[in-house]
Parts: structure tokens; sequence; C-alpha cells
């Protein structure tokens, strides 16, 4: 049934958007989401418009789809995204990355904020993802696994896909930003992680704390596509700043770095949906 729910979504995808096929989809993450309303001739197709698609209720996370043209090719635009926190099951968390895989799409760009760990990161850095540590004990491929979407053990261990790190790489230097590479630690939220914590992802190498990402790109490479990532660092974590951690202050660094994501994102796009190909 779950397979089924996917396909009618894929394909009402399709119809709003007047396109029978798109390559490549973009996530967009806290206070990020505003990159789409942007961008011209964009075709807005609200979440709720979509049969079974989860709704975000975190403010920052608008829940709307946009389909877009990069160069003559289609490609999706997710502003705003559910998190297990809000109550979902990891099914609905990954069902929207899912559809757009269905809706033809092999190559998606995760974007997220986090929390800054490693003592070389800063508040407003872009950080390309190379891998992840997953601390909840959670996965969305849990339970039955239907072989249509993917086999029952998929490997990982090239999650996030080191051809399209290269790819973020060289536009990360034609829009003039620092090239940075960590790896990403999820954590179920909504409380920020305490101190110890903190320490802990340190000592086991992680260099970012967030409450998303790592389900979406679990998902993903279970269906054999491609992902990369992007995280922008909104704070610095717990025990690593006198300041507390607010959502406030995520959205505020995330509306400061908007011009240089927006640069960042205008390079990468035209790259993925020719990696796409």
């Amino acid at each position: 049934m779950g397979y089924e729910k996917l396909q009618e979504a894929a394909q009402t995808i399709a119809e709003l958007s007047g396109r029978d096929r798109h390559e490549a989809a973009l996530v967009l993450g806290s206070g990020l989401g505003d990159y789409a309303a942007s961008l011209p001739d964009a075709v807005a197709i609200p979440y709720t418009e979509i049969p079974h698609f989860p709704t975000p209720k975190v403010e920052g996370h608008s829940g709307t789809l946009y389909s877009i043209d990069v160069e003559g090719k289609g490609a999706l635009v997710f502003s705003g995204r559910v998190h297990f926190y809000e109550g979902w099951d990891l099914f609905d968390v990954v069902f929207g990355v899912r559809s757009a895989a269905l809706a033809g799409c092999h190559t998606f760009l995760l974007t997220n904020a986090s929390g800054g760990v490693s003592r070389g990161l800063s508040v407003g850095d872009l950080v390309a993802l190379a891998d992840h540590i997953n601390l909840t004990g959670r996965n969305p491929l849990i339970g039955a696994n239907d072989d249509r979407l993917g086999t029952r053990f998929p490997d990982v261990s090239d999650a996030y896909s080191g051809e399209l790190r290269h790819l973020m790489k060289l536009s990360f230097e034609a829009a003039d930003v620092p090239y940075k590479e960590g790896v990403y630690t999820w954590f179920t939220g909504p409380s920020y992680e305490t101190p110890a914590e903190i320490e802990m992802v340190r000592r086991i190498g992680g260099d970012l704390v967030g409450m998303s990402t790592v389900p979406e790109a679990v998902a993903l490479a279970h269906m054999g596509r491609r992902v990369g990532a992007i995280s922008l660092v909104t704070n610095l974590a717990a025990g690593t700043s006198d300041e507390p951690v607010t959502h406030e202050e995520v959205q505020e660094a995330a509306a400061l770095a908007k011009a240089k994501f927006t640069l960042l994102i205008d390079s990468l796009l035209p790259r993925l949906v020719v990696a796409d190909s």
C-alpha cells in the first residue's frame, strides 16, 4: 500500500507541474525556504494538494513544492520538510523525497540548518556532508522491505556521493564560498543537545548536529539515488558557546546567509541536472 501511495503522489506532481519527468530535487532546510519562491516561472504546488503528503508544522518550513526549469530540464524544490520530532512516522518523513524519486529524480541535494561542533566551524559556514552518524536508533527502512523501492540491506557507505561532492566543490569555488566538508550527527530533537552529548559527538568524529536529513539520505540510498547535502551552521552547539541555543537564532543566521546560499545553489543546480542525465 505504501508504494501505491508514493506512485499516486508522483503522478499528481507530474500532473500539477505539467512535466512528465523531473531530473533532480532540492530540499530546503530551516530558514532557507524563501529561495524557491524567487525562482522565475516556478510552478508552486502546496503539499496539501499532493495525496498523502505530510505538511510541516514548524516555523520556517512552508510546505510548498516547486517545479522549476533548469537549462531545459525539470527540477523539484521542496520548501520545507517534516521532522520525526513532530510525531510523524519515518515513512512520512521520507515520503516527499521518495515521491520525487518516483517522479524521475535521480539526483538530490539535501540542505539543513545545524549546530557547529568542530572548533574550526563558525556561524554562517556552509558545509558539504561527507558522512553521517545516526544516534537516534531509528531507521526509515525498519519494517517489511518493498523490493520495488530497493534491496533489504542497502550499502550506505557512499550515501553522500563523492561525485556530487566534487561538483559541489566546483560550485563553492564559483560562488566564492569557502569549501568545507563534515560529518553530520542526527539527533531526534526537538530539544537541543546537552554539552555532554556535544562532547560525545566531537569524540566520535561528528562535526555538526541536527534533527533531519539522515532518514532522507538513507531512504534515497535504498532507492539507488545520488545524494549531496549542504549544512548551514546557524549556531554553535551547546557547550561551545556561553549563549543558549534558540530556534530564533537559527532562523536569523539562515536569513543572514541567504545571499551566499543563493549564489551557491544558483551555481550548483545546473550541475545537478547535468549529473543526472
